[in-house]
């Protein structure tokens, strides 16, 4: 079986400080990780945030569509709990939904309140409108489509508040390697590595992994280039127990530039056929509405797999969207961000339909948490798209991350600032973990996101996934060989075992679940099986060797 690194191979620290440094590290600058140091240090705890570029550059920043909460008086968050049950294929924890649509009012409020502006109608309210699985106008958004960005700013403003009171230490373009762990395993720091490589040790109380996702494991994502992983990979490394990987959502509407495109791809927001925009094939039929009643206002798995077999039906390599009868002005206003990034690549929304493809976009599992954050590791805290607090199940319901990182980031600080109060956080020093070290070459990026794009991608079976394993099974590097590893290992390669890392596991849990549910979509076995509505945890044994735990059925 594949193993993974147990810590990654780095250049050689100093000796580890015998003083706890800080109360909290937290890992990430998203809407989460950003929440959770604000709410941190407002409750007179020491705070260290970590991020791998600036405090501005977060995953949170390219959200485009919105934030989803029940704020109108039609709504409620009864309705806004079944709309996210119902896309989540059976195995949302319904506890952890009530909790993001209850406390979801509440949260998104008191971001008006720290400064974000939010669009507003003519009565002076938020503006709010639809997008996909949502049956009623419940997503508030800012800037038409720029939601992300004005969350992020309004965050990092009132971060650079306190961090000008020294309340909280700021470490840009700092990269988080491991989470350290003491003798009895509980998270008591980070070894983290500044711009130049060189490393140092962060000694805390306690510790929050926020740093986004998974998409840089495909060849084509919405996700930015830091998203490689990392907080899920270093959770495996240190023991945290990993639930619902195989559940990855492919957005429906990512324009389309060519089979040869890598990377970071531009997204046409869900909000775009939220409005009234509709997919087309290459013959210009009108092909959802066939295919489910709600049509392109379907839940994102319903879609993308909608378009899958559309361009398998027809051979194209791609679909289009059509949004010319919304007009140009309307357009402009409501999707200016989108517009400008279209007309950079020669694409006109109002003028003609444009060609998409599902490409990845959100991982709905992650690192383990109750609904107070808390990860299997004492200590150990996920939060945001790193975590999997059980509320998106097998899909994502459109517009419930950002909601999601803001309520349970909330949850979590307060759980920290109760157990630091307590006294219940006090770990030992760290010390060596147990198992391999190991790093993989910067080059093999590519053929690890090959190897997931044509294993668990958006269209997965047995023979595709058992190719994926044995090709990521070639690429482990031991510590003590280090082919093709620089002599002093760095970012790039950090960052290669981490995709490597998840990419594994991904594969693992892809090939247990026989049956096809919400983002998992499996060739051999099309439908969604009843035995099969259960839970897959994934975690490292200290030889490195993954495993995969089929648990009871819901």
């Amino acid at each position: 079986m594949t193993r993974v690194p147990r810590h990654l191979v780095a250049p050689t620290t100093t000796d580890l400080p015998a003083a706890v440094v800080d109360d909290v590290v937290v890992v990430g600058s998203g809407i989460a990780g950003l929440t959770a140091a604000l709410r941190l240090s407002r409750r007179g705890l020491g705070v260290t945030l970590v991020t791998k570029t600036e405090a501005a550059s977060g995953s949170t920043r390219w959200a485009q569509g919105g934030i989803a909460a029940a704020l109108a008086d039609t709504d409620s968050p009864d309705a806004h709990y079944d709309d996210t049950v119902a896309a989540g294929g059976g195995l949302c924890d319904p506890a952890a939904v009530r909790v993001l649509v209850d406390d979801g009012p509440h949260r998104v409020r008191g971001l008006v309140r720290l400064g974000a502006r939010f669009d507003l109608d003519p009565a002076g309210g938020l503006a709010l409108t639809r997008e996909g699985g949502h049956g009623a106008d419940r997503i508030a958004h800012a800037g038409g489509d720029a939601t992300g960005e004005e969350i992020s700013r309004a965050l990092v403003a009132a971060l650079e508040g306190v961090v000008d009171d020294e309340r909280v230490r700021l470490l840009e373009h700092t990269f988080a390697v491991d989470v350290l762990t003491d003798a009895a395993g509980a998270a008591c720091g980070v070894l983290v590595a500044g711009a130049a490589g060189a490393t140092r040790v962060l000694r805390a109380r306690a510790v929050v992994l926020a740093s986004g996702g998974i998409g840089q494991v495909y060849r084509s994502t919405t996700n930015p280039p830091e998203a490689t992983g990392d907080g899920v990979a270093a959770a495996l490394r240190a023991g945290a127990v990993l639930a619902d990987l195989e559940f990855v959502q492919f957005h429906p509407t990512v324009l389309w530039l060519g089979g040869g495109a890598r990377g970071q791809q531009p997204l046409v927001s869900e909000a775009v056929r939220g409005e009234g925009a509709v997919l087309l094939d290459e013959k210009g039929h009108r092909f959802m509405p066939d295919l489910d009643p709600r049509g392109e206002l379907a839940p994102r798995d319903v879609v993308a797999r909608g378009i899958v077999d559309r361009m398998q039906a027809t051979g194209a390599n791609h679909v289009l969207l059509d949004a010319r009868h919304l007009g140009a002005d309307f357009l402009a206003r409501r999707f200016p961000s989108i517009v400008r990034r279209l007309a950079e690549h020669g694409f006109d929304l109002a003028a003609d339909p444009v060609p998409v493809a599902p490409a990845q976009h959100y991982h709905s599992g992650g690192v383990r948490t109750d609904l107070d954050g808390r990860t299997s590791v004492p200590g150990l805290y996920a939060v945001g798209e790193t975590a999997c607090t059980g509320v998106h199940g097998a899909n994502r319901l459109a517009s419930n991350s950002l909601l999601e990182g803001l309520v349970f980031a909330a949850r979590l600080a307060d759980d920290i600032a109760a157990r630091l109060g307590a006294d219940e956080l006090s770990p030992g020093a760290p010390v060596g973990r147990s198992g391999p070290a190991g790093l993989v070459p910067a080059t093999v990026r590519s053929l690890v996101q090959r190897a997931a794009s044509d294993g668990p991608g958006v269209l997965r079976d047995a023979h595709g996934l058992g190719r994926a394993a044995r090709t990521l099974d070639d690429v482990v590097i031991d510590a003590h060989s280090h082919a093709g590893v620089s002599a002093r290992p760095d970012r790039p390669e950090w960052e290669a075992a981490n995709l490597h890392a998840v990419a594994v596991a991904l594969t693992a849990a892809a090939t247990v679940r026989e049956e096809s549910r919400g983002g998992h979509v499996r060739r051999d076995f099309p439908v969604p099986d009843p035995a099969w509505r259960r839970h897959l945890t994934v975690r490292a044994r200290p030889d490195g060797t993954v495993d995969v735990e089929t648990e009871e059925p819901l």
